[in-house]
């Protein structure tokens, strides 16, 4: 049984109700009290239902029942019934019997009453309790009990089975004849036997009766018929049980009023009636109504339960007795209600049937809650013009059937009105039409087949199912007629199978449809007439039907209207499976979704003949039919036969499309249907395809026709034409896999092929300017093509594609922008409607972009070709600023304007900090060589004390140079053995000690090389002024070391020990060469010590720099040795000689020291020599011991001159004798006695052997090298003045333009080198600035190194404006409206101020080699030719 709905409310007022004294139940025949009790039950029961309807008739009354029997007499118990009465005997009874008690009525275990008499009662009224003990029987006819409580205790039996009595007057439950039918009650009886002049749902036994009452049944069931007319086989039919207990019952045993069995010769017995009142009721026993088993299986009976309170499930059972004669035609199911959830139960106990269960009229008043047709039973409501409303669900499950109406007689109209309608493995069969109303309709596996053809009055039925609607596990809804099917909530074919069909189908008001894989909405049906298909009206009309474009908004079914499946008012609909028919619209809905396996489909289902047929011959040969293209003739032996001519608007085409037009000929062919998709008022917001949507003409196949009894196939029809698909829509979306398709049909054989159909999208609400939005993505295809015609048949001419007119800016059929670079100020789709912009509007340096809604007026929109440049002009910021001031000349002129000008100012601010006293003198006096000639930190002790000079000349002894360049690869260093010169005044020993210490204070620590070495590569003139630094910092070290650390233990001398007075370290002004000296004490008392001038021959003087620009080669000149020479040369010729040397040597380059070497030893021949051999001195170039890195020491060596005429002779560097050749031994000897202090003297040969590292700096010596100077100091310092400014400037405007680049090339420009582009300027400024010539010249030397160091910045500039101007004209070939006339001349000018900048920083540097030595020659004729003018001057 199907399980019970509870109704709170209703049970709580029931509740009411039965504790009402004095509710007994209603019976005809028992006393007036209890019949005026019964009056009050009714008068409480119609307030319990609310409104009131008349009660049905009481069932008859029976003639008055005998006197009560007694306990112990009539009935053999013990007890009496008014208290406890105990039948402990098994009773007969002959005749009815009546048994009545204010007690207790207990049958014990085993015993049976029994009245075996058929229509014989056993009426009990007990106010106690009723029991009915352990495998006890009561066996009657009628068994009619009332008390107080009831229990049927386990093994229990009740049993009427084929012992009722006549069944009521006027009723047919018994069937006539002698064909061994069963016999009918609350189900008919089956027949075994066929009538072919009826249908089978026309033949049954004996039929249904008391519908009226099955909520109280009260009739006995009908006996089966037989099958022979002299002897009765026939079942027995079944009898009545009536239990109304005031309180409980207890159900464990069974209550039986089946029909009885007819065999194999009689029909069953229907089942008879069962009802149970009571307040409560609990067991789980079996209460049957059953129809008896024959040669054809009797009806079931009728169950009525009336109960409050159900504890447990007893089993009911009202099924149809079985056929023997046709074991899949049992008896029909009876009915068994419940009354208090007022549900109506249908089953058939799994036992197939093809007899009905008659529902006659459904109650209005009260409306029963729940019917469930369950189990094969077979339900059908034969009245006409009928209603069934329930008020909650009506079920169907297990192999149920329902049907509506009469199989012959389809003229009706039902109604079905139900809160919820679901289907399991079921059928509803509707002959006419249904108007069916519920709120949730779930199917599964089952079918709802309405026949509706019959008449047109009754042609539309309409299901609304206003919650949801789902089919599922292959359900069908179809009808042969036009359907309806209406919502408001969800529609879903979930799967394979699940189908809605009718002739002419509308699904309308639904917030959602889904159409799940595999699952079909189809209208018309397949192999429907062609009045369904394609009505006749449309097909010979080439006007446009007017309800396709403005179709109702009612959305109701109207058969006068062409569409054979609509779809209206609903939101949204996805698409998985197939939807398809002939004219296929989709009226005022919001978003449609075709998924990949989803189609819709009007392929073939369009005319056969129509406006555009094909022509065709009596032999069968056809053209193809025409339609958005003309049909493919048809040709065959020299017969020429046209196909059909185009038709139709293709900017708005609704048509179907046509056939062969021969369709009294096998095989023809017809055209597409139509697809439309919203209307001119409504348009879909969104349609989106990843599936089909076809409406293709129809392809002849393979024919193969008898003509005279030979088989031919050489000739056949033409193809149909496409058909239209007509888009309504707002947004579209064609995914990859996707196809829009009205192609032709394909022709028979030698026929032609149909024409291609028409495809048009109407867009709606075209979104134009900045609220345009693409309203199509089309990523699949869009086939319009005509069909082939096989064998020499021609092909169809394809179809058309169309969008509506686009608004200025979009073009083509799906309304999209204008190409970039075109625009569009007219209305309409062609391409050629969009032009060309104007070039001469096109900035260089400028492409047209795109614009939302595309360009719909001149002057077209664009941008630069790169955020570096500015609108409108698409100009850097370096040319904005140029065209700012007028454009690149006047701007220049401005520019050079402003450098003059502040150049002149600079100028005059320059030669007002220049101090007259900071110029240096010809002739300094004794106090300025002082100064000039050292620092104070680098003077000695005895100079800071103010010693005096000449004091220090008499006691010196020697001076040994430190060898080494004091750098952090090369520092200082003494060699350890002390020279013969000082090796009688100081001990050996201590003297090595001395010199290691020395030595390890000279050295530098590993971390100022590797600072030095990082500077090096970051910033030169930063690593520079570091070495500087550290170099002050050792001389410093040094000179405190030997001053006041030091013991002087080395010293013989005492005195020079205890005053420290033996030692003295000193340096010269560009910290490379270092010396010690050795003094005297004064307490030697050597006569021979210090050594005079000649004693000290050959003397070398070191010179000091290294020949580098920032340390130009210097000879060092302090008083010592102005004192030891003045013993021989007059001061003033020495001072002259240093000058001129040292003026001589500025010119000396490292990297060209063999030249250079040249011009000194020639002019120590031409100018020095001569002045000094008067004296008997004569100075030489040489160059001294390498160290162990080979790093070698230049300087003089200085010897007497014993006889002019005996001068060695040194071949000049330019191949002449400037001296006669001295006698080979005297120049031997003289050589060797030099080796002893020098390794040697330099000589034309010699100087070719010196060998010159090549370093990486070695190309820039040709710009930075030190000059003579040219004079004109204040013209040269206003040039380098404007060429600073103008350098700066053009730092400036390339870091401008290089930011305009990028931000990355503005800052490898900025920081490789590290600010190197930068800091020229403040150290121009600084160097032009500086007091003193002196620190003038340093600061100009320091400018010039990071002058030459921003070389580097600038070839990074080089590099970042190349690779930007070959990316950037790489860049013109992505751009396709970037045109060769945007690329201006100014790109490829990218070198210009890069290279303005070398040019300009190369001639500062030849200005600042001339600016140094203008102030650091201020003697010009140091550098004359003529020796007589030298030594004049």
């Amino acid at each position: 049984m199907a399980p019970s709905t509870s109704y709170v409310l209703h049970i709580l007022v029931l509740l009411h109700i039965l504790t009402v004294p004095g509710f007994l139940s209603r019976l005809g025949f028992v006393s007036a009290l209890i019949k005026d009790v019964a009056l009050d039950n009714d008068a409480d029961m119609l307030t319990f239902h609310g409104d009131y309807s008349p009660p049905s008739p009481p069932p008859p009354a029976p003639p008055p029942h005998p006197p009560s029997a007694s306990c112990e007499g009539d009935l053999r118990g013990d007890g009496s019934l008014d208290t406890l009465c105990k039948l402990g005997n098994s009773l007969n009874f002959t005749e009815d019997a009546y048994i009545e008690g204010i007690g207790n009525l207990h049958i014990l275990p085993d015993v049976i009453l029994r009245c075996p008499v058929a229509g014989c009662s056993i009426l009990v009224n007990i106010t106690g309790e009723f029991r009915l003990g352990l495998n006890s029987q009561i066996i009657a006819g009628t068994v009619f009990v009332t008390s107080g409580n009831a229990s049927l205790l386990s093994g229990s039996v009740v049993n009427v089975t084929a012992l009722g009595g006549s069944p009521p007057e006027q009723t047919s439950g018994t069937p006539a004849g002698v064909q061994g039918a069963g016999g009918g009650h609350g189900g008919r009886g089956a027949s075994c036997v066929m009538d072919n002049t009826k249908l089978p749902e026309d033949v049954w036994g004996g039929d249904a009766y008391s519908w009226s009452s099955l909520h109280e049944p009260w009739s006995y069931g009908s006996k089966g018929g037989t099958t022979n007319r002299e002897e009765d086989y026939g079942g027995k039919g079944g009898g009545r049980i009536w239990f109304d207990i005031r309180s409980e019952i207890e159900i464990h045993g069974t209550l039986l009023a089946d029909g009885g069995d007819g065999g194999v010769k009689g029909g069953g017995g229907s089942g008879g009636s069962i009802y149970i009142k009571s307040y409560k009721m609990s067991g789980s026993g079996k209460v049957s109504a059953s129809g008896g088993n024959g040669f054809a299986g009797g009806g079931g009976g009728r169950v009525s339960v009336n109960v409050f309170s159900r504890h447990d499930d007893p089993i009911f059972l009202v099924h149809g007795g079985r056929s023997y004669g046709c074991l899949g035609n049992s008896g029909a199911a009876g009915t068994f209600y419940d009354a208090v959830p007022r549900r109506l139960i249908v089953s058939n106990h799994n036992m197939s049937t093809e007899t009905d269960t008659l529902l006659l009229e459904f109650p209005k008043q009260p409306l029963w809650t729940n019917v469930y047709i369950e189990n094969h039973a077979k339900a059908t409501v034969p009245l006409l013009w009928s209603r069934v409303q329930v008020e909650g669900q009506l079920s169907l499950s297990s192999g149920a059937v329902l049907s509506f109406g009469l199989a012959h007689y389809a003229l009706s109209e039902f109604e079905l009105m139900a809160e919820e309608l679901l289907m399991s493995n079921s059928v509803i069969k509707v002959y006419g039409a249904l108007r069916m109303s519920v709120k949730i309709h779930l199917m599964l596996n089952s079918r709802i087949l309405i026949d509706g053809d019959g008449d047109t009055l009754v042609a539309t039925s309409l299901l609304e199912a206003s919650n949801l609607v789902v089919l599922r596990g292959s359900s069908l809804i179809q009808s042969n007629a036009n359907l309806g099917v209406h919502g408001q909530g969800f529609m879903n074919l979930t799967g394979p199978g699940d189908i809605i069909q009718a002739q002419r189908l509308v699904l309308s008001l639904f917030y959602s449809i889904s159409v799940g894989p595999g699952s079909i909405l189809r209208g018309p049906l397949e192999n429907a007439s062609n009045n369904y298909v394609a009505p006749q009206l449309y097909c010979d009309l080439q006007d446009c039907p007017r309800e396709l474009l403005h179709p109702p908004e009612d959305c109701n079914v109207n058969s006068s209207l062409a569409f054979t499946l609509q779809i209206c008012r609903v939101e949204d609909i996805s698409i998985e499976g197939l939807v398809e028919g002939s004219v296929v619209h989709f009226h005022w809905v919001r978003d449609v979704v075709v998924q990949s396996s989803g189609s819709i489909i009007a392929s073939g289902l369009g005319c056969s003949a129509g406006a555009g047929r094909g022509r065709f011959l009596s032999n069968g040969l056809g053209g193809g039919g025409g339609h958005g293209g003309k049909g493919g003739r048809g040709y065959f032996n020299g017969s020429i036969v046209e196909g059909g001519t185009a038709y139709g608007n293709a900017d708005l085409p609704c048509e179907l499309g046509s056939g062969s037009g021969n369709n009294s000929l096998a095989g023809a062919t017809s055209g597409g249907g139509i697809i439309v998709m919203g209307s001119l008022e409504h348009a879909l917001s969104s349609l989106a395809v990843g599936g089909s949507l076809r409406a293709d003409g129809e392809s002849f196949g393979e024919i193969v026709r008898m003509q005279q009894g030979v088989i031919t196939s050489d000739i056949g029809p033409g193809g149909g034409s496409g058909g239209t698909i007509l888009l309504f829509v707002h947004a579209l979306a064609l995914g990859e896999s996707s196809s829009v398709s009205a192609v032709g049909g394909h022709g028979g054989l030698n026929g032609g092929g149909g024409g291609g159909g028409r495809v048009h999208f109407h867009w709606s609400e075209i979104p134009i300017g900045d609220e345009y939005l693409p309203i199509a993505s089309v990523n699949g295809t869009i086939h319009v093509r005509g069909g082939i015609g096989r064998g020499q048949g021609y092909a169809g001419e394809n179809g058309t594609v169309t969008g509506k007119a686009c608004p200025r800016g979009l073009y083509g059929i799906f309304c999209q922008e204008c190409p970039v670079g075109t625009f569009k100020n007219i209305s309409g789709s062609d391409r050629a409607l969009c032009m060309n912009c104007p070039s001469h509007e096109l900035p260089h340096r400028a492409i047209y972009v795109a614009v939302r809604g595309g360009v719909a007026d001149t002057p077209c929109p664009y941008k630069c070709i790169s955020d570096r440049y500015h609108m409108p002009y698409c100009y850097t910021a370096l040319e904005e600023l140029i065209y700012t001031f007028g454009g690149p000349w006047l701007f220049g002129f401005v520019l050079l304007a402003l450098l003059v000008l502040l150049a002149l100012v600079l100028s005059v601010a320059r030669m007002k900090s220049v101090s007259v006293d900071d110029l240096p003198n010809l002739m300094p006096n004794r106090r300025a060589l002082q100064i000039d000639r050292s620092f104070p930190f680098l003077e000695s002790l005895n100079e800071v004390l103010e010693t005096n000079r000449t004091e220090e000349s008499q006691t010196h002894v020697h001076r040994m140079y430190f060898m080494g360049s004091n750098t952090f690869s090369e520092p200082w260093h003494l060699p350890y053995s002390p020279p013969e010169e000082v090796i009688e005044i100081v001990y050996e020993d201590e003297f090595n000690k001395f010199v290691h210490e020395i030595n390890a204070l000279a050295a530098y620590q590993w971390w100022e090389g590797s600072f030095y070495r990082v500077l090096s590569l970051l910033a030169y003139p930063l690593a520079w002024s570091w070495l500087q630094w550290r170099r002050k910092r050792k001389i410093q070290l040094l000179r405190e070391f030997v001053r006041s650390e030091y013991d002087h233990a080395c010293l013989r001398s005492c005195r020079s020990r205890a005053l420290y007075e033996g030692l003295k370290v000193a340096a010269t002004s560009d910290l490379m060469l270092a010396y010690v000296d050795f003094f005297l004490g004064g307490d030697e008392k050597r006569a021979d010590l210090p050594p005079r001038l000649h004693q000290r021959f050959p003397m070398s003087l070191v010179f000091g720099g290294d020949g580098s620009y920032m340390a130009p080669f210097s000879l060092h000149n302090d008083n010592i040795i102005i004192s030891l020479m003045a013993q021989s040369v007059p001061p003033t010729i020495w001072y002259r000689l240093v000058a001129g040397l040292n003026a001589q040597l500025r010119l000396v380059c490292r990297g060209h020291l063999k030249t250079s070497f040249c011009s000194i030893m020639s002019w120590l021949e031409t100018h020095a020599n001569p002045k000094l051999n008067v004296y008997g001195v004569r100075v030489d170039l040489a160059c001294f011991q390498p160290t162990a890195s080979g790093y070698v020491q230049f300087g003089l060596c200085v010897c007497a001159v014993e006889d002019e005429s005996l001068q060695p002779s040194v071949e000049g560097c330019f191949g002449t004798h400037l001296r006669k050749t001295m006698d080979h031994s005297r120049q031997s000897e003289h050589l060797l006695t030099h080796r002893r202090f020098v390794q040697e003297i330099l000589q034309t040969n010699s100087l070719q052997m010196i060998g010159e590292k090549k370093t990486l700096g070695y190309p820039l010596s040709f710009i930075l090298h030190n000059t003579k100077p040219v004079g004109h100091q204040d013209l040269v310092g206003l040039v380098i003045s404007i060429l600073l400014l103008g350098d700066f400037s053009l730092v400036l405007l390339s870091l401008l333009q290089l930011y305009s680049i990028s931000l990355l090339d503005f800052f490898l420009f900025l920081f490789i080198l590290p600010l190197g582009i930068l800091l020229p300027f403040p150290a121009g400024i600084n160097a032009l600035l500086g007091h003193g010539p002196r620190r003038s010249a340093g600061l100009a030397r320091v400018y010039a190194l990071w002058n030459i160091i921003s070389l580097i910045n600038v070839v990074v500039a080089f590099i970042c404006g190349f690779v930007h101007y070959k990316t950037q004209s790489s860049n013109r070939k992505k751009h396709p409206n970037f045109q060769t006339w945007n690329f201006s001349m100014d790109e490829s000018g990218w070198w210009m101020l890069p290279s303005g900048l070398v040019l300009c920083k190369v001639i500062q540097a030849r200005l600042i080699n001339y600016h140094v030595a203008n102030l650091e020659i201020q003697d010009r004729t140091l550098y004359s030719n003529d020796p007589d003018v030298f030594w004049q001057s």
